[in-house]
């Protein structure tokens, strides 16, 4: 059985980490059997993050690059039913949401006040007292680093939240009145957006992708939906 390392459970989330959601969500649907190992510290992981899969002796990081393990191990049980064009189509909003809408998310679990005020409080509460008082923060001026490297934290805040929100919007427009985005037939683009779409709407943290979240019923529906079938 594949066992998949990958952050704890936290606000109404199988994990912490959009990819983890991904990729735990892409097993489901797929129904591959798996069992879920919560690792804490990502330096454990192969490449130093998570998630990552322990398979027949293997050890397979980066959430991509494992569902296509996963295919060629295993059989492409979710993907098969897609013409080249929806594959091109799905890799297109792949690449939106892992590499631009990901740092929205980061920004406003990470940089944004009033964000990382539930994040340092629901991410570091397991730490004793007084080493709280200063690794959380120490941890927050990397990623302050990183996404200014990245370049979006370059940007104003609203800046960044227009940006995010023209993410949201481009999904919520081509996914339409349809149950998925391609038709009636779940694919792993389903598994991927929601995972950044719950990461943005279970999480107890404001933000205008949120609220634009919930007031557009499709992608409301396509959230309940997945949740409802794959974690219920």
């Amino acid at each position: 059985m594949i066992r998949l390392y990958q952050f704890a459970p936290c606000w109404n989330l199988p994990s912490a980490s959009p990819f983890c959601v991904k990729l735990e969500t892409y097993l489901r649907i797929a129904n591959i059997p798996h069992e879920t190992v919560i690792l804490s510290d990502p330096r454990k992981a192969p490449k130093g993050k998570l998630p990552f899969i322990e398979d027949k002796g293997k050890k397979i990081a980066d959430s991509s690059l494992i569902i296509e393990y996963i295919k060629q191990t295993y059989g492409d049980k979710v993907d098969a039913h897609l013409t080249n064009e929806q594959k091109s189509v799905a890799l297109a909003f792949q690449r939106m949401v892992e590499e631009h809408l990901y740092w929205v998310l980061v920004y406003n679990r990470w940089i944004d006040a009033d964000g990382w005020a539930l994040t340092k409080e629901t991410y570091f509460s397991f730490m004793p007292k007084l080493i709280r008082k200063f690794v959380p923060d120490l941890i927050r001026k990397g990623m302050i680093k990183t996404i200014n490297n990245q370049g979006l934290g370059r940007h104003s805040k609203e800046e960044v939240y227009q940006m995010g929100c023209d993410d949201v919007k481009a999904i919520a427009e081509f996914l339409g009145n349809k149950n998925y985005f391609f038709n009636d037939k779940v694919s792993s683009l389903d598994a991927i957006v929601y995972a950044f779409i719950a990461s943005i709407l279970y999480a107890p943290i404001d933000s205008p992708m949120k609220r634009y979240i919930k007031n557009s019923p499709n992608l409301l529906a396509f959230c309940e939906n997945i949740k409802s079938q794959y974690y219920s």
